[in-house]
């Protein structure tokens, strides 16, 4: 097929639970993206839940999509980072049978303890655990919480088996070397030389990905984020999802700016353990439009990596 007759990508797909994804329509000749009303789960998956309201939301989830979504679709826009378990959900609907690996950039290890359920600082740990998952590489990770005073949060089982790696910038991981996991965690003192290196991993092998990017991963200068924030620039993005150019099975992104004024009380409080900031209507609108600028950067690299079938 030419290039002058090659069929346009498939246009991306918005799970709409909080009306932040806007101004991505018509990207890379991908026409309209598709959207999924799930605004009325907010409340009730925002952050986490417990494991029976995560499958009851799943199961109504995978109904609406069966009845609204061509069997096609592109890149998958989550809202909120506090969204960003619904990746796990998203991994379990890759197509075919053979096992892939995850990439993920985030700010975050996202492979944290929560007692009640899954949320979305614990959902890579649920995830290695999925068959088809071969691996879990974490890129970017910035965050206080694979510092030494955070240890026992991190679940070590899945980074002394190898199944997840934590790959950060200008955080101590020595800790992680006296518990046993220290070779599953990478320390850089740039994103540059992190970059360079897991680049060289990537060249050497041929595996399917499976690329999931929360924007928390991005410094405050690329867009603003109500969590806090990596020192990624876009074109370490943008590098990633090029050195994966034809392997890439499947792709979310996340990390817009919502409001959301919690009605659960466990859910107020653990939002208030994490600091995110009060935003004006003001700020909430020059934030959405920095985002949407960078959504329209990722979806059009993205449209050109994505693995062909």
């Amino acid at each position: 097929m030419t290039a002058s007759t090659a069929m346009p990508p498939p246009p991306p797909l918005v799970l709409d639970l909080d009306g932040s994804v806007q101004g991505i329509d018509g990207v890379a000749g991908m026409g309209q993206a598709l959207r999924v009303p799930l605004g009325a789960w907010q409340e009730a998956i925002r952050f986490g839940c417990g494991w029976r309201r995560w499958a009851a939301f799943c199961a109504h989830a995978e109904a609406l999509l069966d009845a609204l979504v061509p069997a096609a679709h592109g890149t998958v826009l989550l809202g909120s980072g506090d969204f960003h378990h619904l990746s796990h959900w998203l991994l379990q609907r890759v197509p075919g049978s053979a096992p892939f690996d995850v990439v993920v950039l985030d700010n975050h290890p996202d492979n944290m303890r929560f007692p009640w359920g899954i949320h979305c600082g614990s959902w890579v740990h649920h995830a290695a655990r999925l068959p088809r998952v071969r691996r879990i590489d974490v890129l970017g990770i910035g965050s206080g919480d694979v510092g030494w005073r955070h240890a026992w949060e991190n679940h070590l089982l899945p980074l002394a088996r190898g199944k997840v790696r934590y790959w950060s910038v200008g955080v101590d991981l020595r800790w992680t070397r006296a518990l046993g996991p220290g070779a599953a965690c990478r320390s850089f003192a740039t994103p540059a030389q992190l970059l360079d290196a897991f680049c060289m991993e990537l060249h050497a092998g041929d595996a399917p990905v499976y690329l999931s990017i929360d924007k928390d991963v991005f410094s405050p200068a690329v867009a603003h984020t109500n969590w806090d924030q990596g020192c990624f620039d876009l074109p370490a993005a943008l590098r990633v999802i090029a050195a994966l150019r034809g392997r890439i099975v499947g792709s979310d992104i996340t990390g817009e700016v919502s409001i959301h004024p919690y009605r659960t009380r466990w859910k107020r409080w653990l939002s208030a353990l994490d600091a995110q900031p009060a935003i004006s209507a003001t700020q909430l609108q020059t934030w959405q439009e920095e985002q949407a600028q960078v959504n329209r950067s990722l979806l059009a690299a993205l449209a050109q990596s994505r693995k062909s079938y």
